[in-house]
């Protein structure tokens, strides 16, 4: 599913990434741990071809990305890699309905496929009654439930999530550790996360130890 090899990333003078090696399984789901400022993120978002590194290479489900340009690169991100982050990322004008959708009509989905995808996907995350809610009119928990079917609408190949739940309390927290793990059971769903949460890292198959740009324990 992943295969990332030799990945170095510097910002100015500062090498943040030193030689990452690193392979994930499909249907996996592993967490990827280590201090603030390990490399955890800028590693997430070189996986999620976010950002490029300066040299090594990636293989994400059989596609060599180190050859894609920008456009086969934005267009291979929105059909394969779905993203949920610390803060969803929800656009406010936009209801829940009308930001899951977004997407699948970027991937050229038609509108009335899109919807009903959609719907089915946040009956699934327990949100059908609020379907038609925008950002502010709903809870932490349920944005980021709504963030996490945005993510799943075309049906991508992994889940990368940066602090899922760093902006959720012990409860909406656990519920979406579970939400995570159902997923996997559902419809094998791989997952790529970092976390400072001890309790999601330890439902994970496997935990990843980022310090000082290096893995440190795989």
């Amino acid at each position: 599913m992943i295969v990332a090899s030799g990945i170095i990333k510097s910002y100015g003078d500062l090498q943040v990434l030193k030689g990452i090696d690193l392979a994930i399984s499909a249907g996996e789901i592993v967490s990827i741990v280590g201090k603030s400022g390990a490399g955890k993120s800028t590693l997430l978002h070189i996986l999620g071809t976010l950002d490029r590194a300066d040299s090594g290479s990636l293989v994400l489900n059989n596609q060599t990305i180190d050859t894609l340009n920008e456009k086969e690169l934005a267009k291979f991100r929105n059909r394969h890699i779905g993203f949920v982050f610390q803060f969803h990322h929800l656009l406010q004008e936009f209801t829940a309905l009308e930001n899951v959708c977004i997407p699948a009509y970027i991937n050229g989905v038609q509108p009335s496929q899109a919807e009903t995808r959609a719907k089915e996907l946040l009956s699934y995350l327990g949100l059908s009654e609020r379907i038609h809610h925008k950002p502010n009119q709903l809870s932490g928990g349920e944005a980021q439930r709504v963030a996490v079917a945005r993510a799943l609408i075309n049906e991508p190949s992994i889940v990368f999530a940066d602090e899922p739940t760093g902006n959720l309390d012990k409860s909406s927290s656990e519920l979406l550790h579970q939400l995570f793990l159902q997923l996997r059971k559902d419809f094998n769903y791989t997952f790529a996360i970092v976390t400072h949460n001890p309790g999601l890292a330890a439902l994970s198959d496997r935990i990843i130890t980022i310090e000082d740009g290096m893995i440190r324990q795989n």
